[in-house]
């Protein structure tokens, strides 16, 4: 009796584990890939990120709750000096707009007026409710090949990742991070997975919500 239930143990504990297992090597896997892959379109520094035509930047919430939100914050700043350093001449401003109330794209383009930037050379993509929709888009709405992302470093690589899985050329030009804190942290966990996704997205085939007519930029 005491063997059979030995084995009826082992057994519940392989069907419990080897999930576990397998998610996690999922896990690290795609958080080694997606770094690996795009550790040569990464930049710090302003002055060796190749010019392009177009930055694409990524939209995040400008306010949490009463309180400035950095990302957005160093998001703008990272823009205003690609700009500056002469290494773009207009800017997509893509975010979520599935709401009234929430406005990323809009958000971000009064922020970039107030640093001094043009507001005529800067177009505002309202359907960037993912990372993937906002890449796509680039190429699918806004005709651009080759670009420079904006965002922080590891959301940069992300979307450079999807980027060059979509045949597009990308360089990401990393913002500031924020400090871990409750929300950073908050933000980091969500990276972890949000790379998984990426690896469902391709195999599923999963492309942006929405599309739409072409936007000349030029």
């Amino acid at each position: 009796m005491k063997s059979r239930t030995k084995k009826i143990i082992k057994k519940v504990l392989l069907i419990i584990f080897i999930p576990v297992i397998l998610v996690a090597l999922v896990v690290a896997f795609a958080n080694w890939k997606i770094p690996h892959d795009t550790k040569d379109y990464v930049y710090n520094n302003v002055d060796s990120i190749p010019p392009q035509k177009a930055a694409l930047v990524l939209g995040a919430a400008r306010y949490v709750g009463n309180r400035q939100n950095l990302y957005f914050t160093y998001r703008m700043q990272a823009a205003k000096k690609l700009y500056e350093a002469g290494k773009v001449k207009v800017f997509v401003v893509s975010g979520d707009n599935s709401r009234k109330d929430y406005n990323e794209a809009n958000d971000m383009r009064n922020a970039l007026i107030e640093m001094g930037i043009p507001k005529e050379i800067i177009h505002m993509d309202y359907a960037g409710l993912r990372t993937l929709d906002s890449v796509v888009r680039m190429n699918e709405i806004f005709g651009q090949e080759s670009f420079i992302i904006v965002s922080q470093e590891f959301h940069n690589e992300r979307a450079i990742f999807l980027a060059q899985y979509y045949g597009l050329e990308a360089y990401g030009y990393n913002a500031q991070d924020v400090v871990l804190g409750r929300y950073s942290y908050k933000t980091k966990i969500r990276e972890v997975f949000a790379r998984v996704k990426v690896f469902i997205d391709i195999l599923t085939g999963k492309g942006p919500k929405y599309l739409g007519e072409p936007i000349n930029i030029d």
